[in-house]
């Protein structure tokens, strides 16, 4: 018996010692099986990512060790997650590709192919401007504050004020990168200088308690579970909230302004990447990036004027129509934008109904969409107003997905700075872009992949989102849900802009148009508002190649299901092709084709 029981400890002790040394191996070497390494990946990014983890819900309650923590915005931790992609890149390249199966083959292949174009833009890595009018870290980390960090509960809502009382080391940390990028002879345009600036003044100018970072805690106790936090916990998180932004927020904030204020006189101008350090090499890796093409800026170039030529003539018979008959294609759509009839009463109420008014659009569409579509998200999607601290730099509506744990719905942000700007004929094309069956759609079902690595969930491809928002725009014509001319106007506007886009940004960017060359050349094509032209111009100043992603991934989805048609004839199910192109997560447009072309030939063998 004594040596039965001698023998069954020292199996159980040799099973320990296996198992910490599987686990040891796993993460410190290359792990025995790649998808425990492809989970390795995910998740040693993911745990570096306070943020990242509170936007995504991802883990249980229990295992909430991140929420009252910030994300590390150093120098020193950039330069360690740069190396980590490249070690990771290299211990994907030494798994057997050839032995997997079809599903892993692709999850290598994409994971391979957005590690390498990291790598290959690593020189790069500075290239940007980490405090800009759009998405600098001077606006995104109070409106993820407001609108991603949870408060249900006394914890989470000490969380909220730690976090506050951190904004001073992340700052900072930024501010190292910014001074880094200014000795390296990255300094960014002036307009973004100066914007900036007065975003940053009028945040700080406000009384504590109208700042949002008060207003939405305020908002998030008032919303929470019922008793969950009581009267005097509430004040005394108030009181807290407004001593960390007078005492943290604030003053870090005058530092930043002061530095900007010193940053000013040394810009340029207002000008492309071309006039960075290695510009140009910047921009050509950036169009690659953003599209996943091997398209050079003069092919992406003379692909924009292709299409604006093209769309111009369908807009010109439109406008003719309605008779519009004088100027610019661009004039003419104003014109009509400005008929009452096509316009809201700029008031409290005429915004609300707005918000409405989208919410219907969505509702509609989504309840017939049954016959196209056999695949579809398990959550709803709502509409808000995009706050309005961010709204004068935002652009005119954004998508935020759902959380995982379904705690908050995919969110479409509509932007009420100007109702000038909403013209009725345009909302039906933009709800369909952003909603439904655009980004919810093509975002919550990669969320809720089933049998992927956890990364193919969440890793984006900017022209295959983009491109099938783009794509869902005209799916909704070409299904009756623009059955008016001037719905359909609003459609071809939209696609005018993503057209106009390829041009103007590599106008800027390559050709060394300058910024009101841009605005001229939207403005008339367009027939946008100037308040939209100006916010969207400055965007692809500091965004460079992004804009491009749109109509060229909607240019591939098209060409990819008429070829599918094409070769199968009878046997093309729309519905299967929707399934193909969702259900695969984002990807690069090199591996949808190769995807849709296995598929193809896999239903003319049926």
């Amino acid at each position: 018996m004594r040596t039965f029981f001698r023998w069954t400890v020292r199996l159980l002790l040799l099973a320990l010692l296996l198992g910490a040394l599987l686990v040891v191996h796993t993460l410190y070497f290359k792990p025995l099986r790649i998808g425990w390494f492809f989970e390795r990946v995910f998740g040693e990014y993911a745990m570096q990512d306070p943020e990242l983890l509170s936007s995504l819900r991802m883990l249980p309650p229990w295992l909430d060790w991140y929420s009252d923590d910030l994300t590390d915005a150093s120098l020193a931790h950039e330069d360690a997650l740069r190396a980590k992609l490249k070690g990771d890149l290299a211990t994907l390249r030494r798994y057997d590709r050839g032995a997997l199966d079809e599903s892993t083959r692709l999850s290598y292949d994409m994971l391979d192919y957005f590690l390498a174009i990291q790598v290959e833009g690593d020189r790069f890595h500075h290239h940007d401007y980490p405090l800009n009018q759009l998405f600098g870290a001077q606006n995104e980390l109070p409106t993820f504050m407001a609108t991603q960090h949870p408060v249900n509960s006394v914890e989470e809502g000490e969380h909220y004020v730690a976090r506050l009382r951190k904004f001073p080391v992340k700052f900072r940390q930024v501010l190292e990168g910014v001074r880094k990028r200014e000795h390296e002879g990255i300094v960014p345009p002036t307009f973004v200088i100066e914007k900036v600036l007065a975003e940053m003044r009028a945040f700080v100018a406000q009384p504590v308690q109208q700042n949002i970072l008060y207003t939405s805690l305020d908002e998030k106790i008032g919303k929470a579970p019922k008793d969950a936090i009581g009267g005097e916990v509430r004040t005394r998180l108030l009181a807290e909230t407004d001593s960390a932004i007078t005492q943290q927020v604030y003053p870090v904030y005058r530092e930043m302004i002061a530095y900007y204020e010193k940053l000013l006189p040394k810009t340029k101008g207002n000008h492309g990447v071309w006039a960075l350090p290695d510009g140009a090499a910047f921009y050509a890796w950036s169009v690659k990036q953003h599209t996943t093409t091997d398209m050079t800026p003069d092919q992406v170039h003379a692909l924009g004027v292709s299409e604006v030529a093209r769309i111009e003539a369908e807009m010109d018979a439109i406008l003719r129509a309605e008779g519009l008959a004088e100027g610019t294609v661009g004039t003419r759509v104003r014109q009509l934008g400005k008929r009452p009839e096509q316009l809201y009463p700029d008031s409290d109420a005429g915004r609300t109904q707005i918000l409405a008014d989208y919410q219907a659009i969505i509702d509609e569409i989504d309840r017939g969409l049954t016959p196209y579509f056999d695949v579809r998200p398990k959550g709803g999607v709502k509409v808000e107003r995009v706050p309005v601290f961010r709204e004068k730099t935002a652009p005119g509506a954004y998508y935020n997905p759902p959380a995982f744990d379904g705690s908050r719905p995919g969110i479409f942000y509509a932007n009420l700075r100007n109702v000038a700007e909403i013209q009725k004929f345009g909302m039906r094309t933009l709800a369909y872009h952003e909603a439904i069956p655009g980004h919810h759609f093509q975002t919550s079902i990669q969320q809720e992949l089933t049998g992927v690595p956890t990364f193919r969930k969440v890793l984006p491809f900017t022209a295959f989102s983009e491109g099938w928002a783009l794509y869902a725009e005209r799916l909704a014509w070409e299904i009756g849900y623009q059955k008016q001319p001037l719905d359909n106007l609003g459609r071809l506007q939209a696609e005018m802009f993503r057209a106009v886009r390829l041009v103007v940004d590599t106008g800027m960017h390559h050709k060394r148009w300058t910024r009101e060359q841009a605005i001229e050349y939207m403005t008339a094509k367009t027939g946008m508002p100037e308040t939209d032209v100006v916010a969207e111009i400055e965007r692809y100043l500091v965004m460079p190649g992004q804009a491009l992603a749109y109509k060229v991934g909607m240019n591939k989805i098209l060409s990819l299901r008429e070829q599918a048609k094409a070769q199968l004839g009878a046997k093309f199910d729309l519905k299967r092709f929707h399934n193909l192109v969702l259900t695969g997560g984002d990807m690069p447009l090199t591996l949808l084709e190769q995807r849709i072309g296995a598929w193809i030939a896999q239903e003319k063998a049926r």
